[in-house]
């Protein structure tokens, strides 16, 4: 569920919103649609019935901005940055640098969501008993075909109706959706196990998703159109829920695996005091390698170096320049050796360099692990 090169929309409390570019067709088919919904409601004139559409659908939108908003500034406060929020039709998700590291965590991000949902419920309703103005609630909320509504009323019920059947949707016990994140929690705060927790509710998320997959087919069979999007939505969790199902199984196999057991322990590494020109000559040249890590007299790790930096000095005159001067900056490569190695998988260096730098308690450099060596720790687990 989550977009590639997205289109930046905007940014909320310093967190970009994204979306890819068949979003906006949705946004326009979703007017087409309320259009046609709110003129059955309103009649009147088309104008008034797209005016609401218009609302209507940005409404929409912006309730699922909030809900993973929601998601997003308490991840934030559990000290889990975000990487951005990204819109897709049946919803969004907000991107975490990294995973929660205790069930606790896990619990509280994912009830926010469903949390600024539920309030935004309530303020529909409350907007609609006082525009309502003594009409019956009931059938301002429903704003089915013949009401007496108004095009205020007919959009409070819309966001009503919406907003209601995203929070009942998304407390569905069932991963990747809250309510699954949710059981996982719970789960893992019983048992201590998350592997455990994901797998469970990967599995519940099949069989809704299933679920979701008939209904959708029979309601296509009957003529609706509804049923294609829902059959899409259907396929969409599958997929997520059956990679969360691998990804338990996988976790539950390396969970005894740490770092020391898979590291190289004499990788080559440069000293801080030798000159660009000689690390240049000696070791990328030698080697044939993006990057080294770089050491002082005691093997203490101080940071690394990459190719693309040492050419570049050279490249300006300066040869003589020291290496320790030249090191990568907010690069985090370094990982305690004890670690284990799904801690390792979730690294941002692991990702950004392709290796990391196991150290010891005194941040003494005691190995190298590359993704090639983590493939080859990875494959017998694969095979069993």
């Amino acid at each position: 569920m989550r977009t590639r090169g997205s289109i930046q929309l905007a940014r909320i409390f310093g967190i970009r919103i994204g979306v890819s570019a068949s979003w906006f067709f949705v946004v326009l088919f979703l007017i087409v649609i309320l259009s046609q919904y709110f003129h059955e409601i309103l009649g009147g004139s088309n104008s008034t019935a797209y005016a609401v559409a218009v609302a209507g659908s940005l409404g929409y939108f912006g309730s699922l901005i909030l809900h993973e908003l929601g998601h997003a500034l308490v991840s934030r406060r559990m000290g889990i940055p975000i990487l951005g929020i990204d819109l897709w039709f049946f919803g969004g998700m907000a991107k975490q640098a990294r995973e929660p590291e205790t069930a606790g965590e896990e619990f509280k991000i994912a009830a926010a969501g469903p949390a600024v949902t539920l309030a935004l419920v309530v303020l529909c309703a409350v907007g609609i008993v006082v525009a309502a103005s003594g009409s019956d609630f009931t059938e301002a909320a429903l704003t089915r075909e013949g009401a007496h509504t108004t095009p205020l009323l007919a959009l409070l019920g819309w966001l009503l109706f919406i907003n209601t059947l995203l929070l009942l949707f998304n407390l569905v016990p069932a991963f990747p959706l809250d309510g699954g994140r949710i059981a996982r929690a719970a789960i893992w705060w019983r048992t201590g196990d998350r592997n455990r927790g994901t797998r469970v509710t990967g599995r519940a998320g099949q069989g809704f998703a299933i679920l979701l997959g008939i209904a959708g087919l029979a309601l296509f069979v009957d003529g609706s159109l509804s049923g294609l999007f829902t059959m899409v939505l259907g396929l969409i969790l599958y997929q997520a829920s059956g990679g969360a199902v691998l990804q338990g199984a996988l976790g539950q196999r390396i969970q005894s695996v740490t770092v020391s057991d898979i590291m190289d322990r004499e990788p080559p590494t440069i000293p801080a005091e030798l000159n660009v020109l000689d690390a240049q000559e000696q070791f990328f040249q030698h080697y044939k390698r993006p990057w080294f890590a770089v050491v002082d007299h005691a093997r203490h790790f101080l940071g690394v170096v990459r190719s693309e930096r040492i050419d570049a000095e050279i490249a300006a005159g300066r040869p003589a320049l020291e290496v320790g001067d030249v090191l990568e900056q907010d690069l985090a490569v370094g990982i305690d050796e004890h670690e284990p190695l799904e801690a390792l998988l979730k690294s941002e260096g692991l990702g950004r360099l392709g290796g990391m730098v196991a150290i010891d308690a005194d941040g003494i450099l005691r190995g190298e692990v590359t993704l090639a060596q983590i493939r080859q720790a990875l494959s017998p687990a694969g095979g069993s």
